[in-house]
């Protein structure tokens, strides 16, 4: 055996142990969460996953934000079990539930100590303070929680499969919770599977409002990519990889803390500037090009999203200039006509009509009606996306869309142009939140913003 083989167990134990090193709202904090949950859930049973740890190739693991929301917990294998109050227990106005009805599990697998020795030790209820190490009111062995729901569903009369048959809430998409419920179907000795609620419209709706600690985490995010931005204009010139640009800012967030990046980073040179997704970021930059570098990290699972543009060669030529001030116009008109408790992100769909709450829509129509393409026709169609999305465990986090923005949101706004005719393509990106007055605040405003401040950060002014 390699010498590194012997290595490799002791070395992913160590990852194992610093990955939960984590800046976590409080307990209180998350024990509430699953409190306003069950308020939602009309007296029934909410079931949430963990995901599941990768052995095959040993990728490091990232819990299930969802999950991770309700509970902090970090280790893969375990379930959730939310028990709210019949409907008969609760406020039928405020569905809000006395807190002496509400019930919370959490179930955890047994421990394996062979994989544990590639893994790190787990925590398994053997241990003794296994429910206060959790931060929730009960824990038990993932091998009862079939039987446990068997409970929850039987109620007092069999026959009728329970009150709480029908009120089963879970996320679909996840294959744990079809075999669980294809097993309790079984155990209730029913022919056909229990109709499963989706629990994730409610979840996504509370996560979208982000309480003061959730804001700092997501602002040490913005604040930790604003810096890789810096480094990454500085670095920028002519006959180097866009490759080089990527890992150097993976290099500069993961020295700052930051787990992970918050998904694929984009460095998209020259004709690739105008490929909204291109993630190869395998080209040589050559002078004359434009650069759109579209990167972000997770810090304590929270992400952010931040979007520059950047002339190779440190300098904007005349057209790109143009078309950079254009999107930078239609990025500050969007963010000048939000009204907390009014405004929507909205979508390419929604681009019409003078009552449309949509910022989508004040960005589309500033593109529209500034600047002309080469063959004189405007410049709207070449807005190729939505203006926005919500930000937070994960980077489109929450709900979407139609959703109205009020004090706690977090979304970005981030108009773009794309002209591969022109091999030009510009988007610029901030994350913003709605803080407590509903006022609109730039959680990146600290990176270089117009053309004359980009081009002196590329100086490393």
């Amino acid at each position: 055996m390699h010498r590194s083989s012997l290595l490799l167990p002791a070395l992913l134990g160590l990852l194992s142990l610093t990955a939960s090193a984590l800046e976590k709202p409080s307990a209180d904090e998350l024990h509430a969460r699953r409190v306003a949950l069950a308020s939602k859930l009309n007296g029934g049973v909410a079931v949430l996953f963990a995901a599941e740890e990768p052995l095959l190739d040993f990728t490091p693991f990232r819990q299930d934000s969802s999950f991770y929301y309700l509970t902090g917990w970090t280790e893969p294998g375990a379930a959730l079990v939310i028990e709210a109050a019949l409907p008969e227990g609760g406020d039928a106005v405020t569905g809000v539930q006395p807190a002496e009805s509400y019930r919370e599990v959490l179930f955890l697998p047994t421990r394996n100590l062979r994989m544990e020795g590639y893994t790190g030790r787990k925590l398994d209820t053997a241990d003794p303070n296994a429910a206060k190490t959790a931060g929730v009111d009960e824990v038990r062995p993932m091998s009862q929680l079939v039987a446990e729901l068997d409970r929850l569903t039987h109620g007092d009369v069999r026959h009728n499969y329970g009150r709480r048959a029908g009120l089963i809430y879970g996320d679909h998409t996840v294959p744990q919770m079809s075999a669980t419920m294809t097993l309790l179907s079984q155990s209730l000795g029913m022919g056909t599977s229990l109709p499963l609620h989706d629990v994730m419209p409610a979840l996504m709706l509370e996560r979208q409002t982000k309480s003061p600690a959730e804001l700092a985490l997501l602002q040490k995010a913005a604040d930790a990519s604003v810096a890789a931005h810096r480094d990454a204009m500085k670095n920028i010139k002519p006959n180097l990889g866009e490759n080089v640009i990527e890992g150097q800012f993976y290099a500069k967030v993961r020295a700052q803390g930051c787990e992970r990046t918050s998904y694929a980073s984009i460095v998209g040179s020259g004709p690739f500037s105008t490929q909204l997704h291109y993630s190869d970021d395998s080209r040589v930059m050559r002078k004359g090009d434009l650069v759109v570098i579209d990167a972000g990290c997770e810090y304590s699972m929270y992400a952010a999203d931040i979007t520059r543009t950047m002339p190779v060669d440190g300098h904007f030529t005349a057209r790109q200039r143009e078309i950079y001030n254009i999107v930078l116009g239609a990025q500050r008109a969007a963010a000048a006509a939000f009204v907390s408790g009014k405004s929507t992100l909205g979508s390419m769909a929604q681009r019409t009509g003078p009552d449309n709450p949509s910022l989508d829509r004040v960005a589309f129509e500033y593109i529209n009606t500034h600047g002309k393409d080469l063959h004189g026709e405007p410049l709207g169609k070449y807005f190729l996306h939505g203006l926005g999305h919500s930000v937070g465990i994960d980077v489109h986090d929450g709900a979407q869309g139609s959703y109205v923005m009020q004090p706690g949101s977090v979304f970005t706004i981030e108009p773009g142009i794309y002209l591969p005719e022109e091999n030009l393509g510009v988007r610029i990106e901030d994350t913003f939140y709605v803080d407590a007055s509903g006022k609109l605040v730039n959680m990146s405003a600290d990176l270089a913003h117009t053309p004359e401040e980009v081009e002196a950060g590329m100086r490393g002014k």
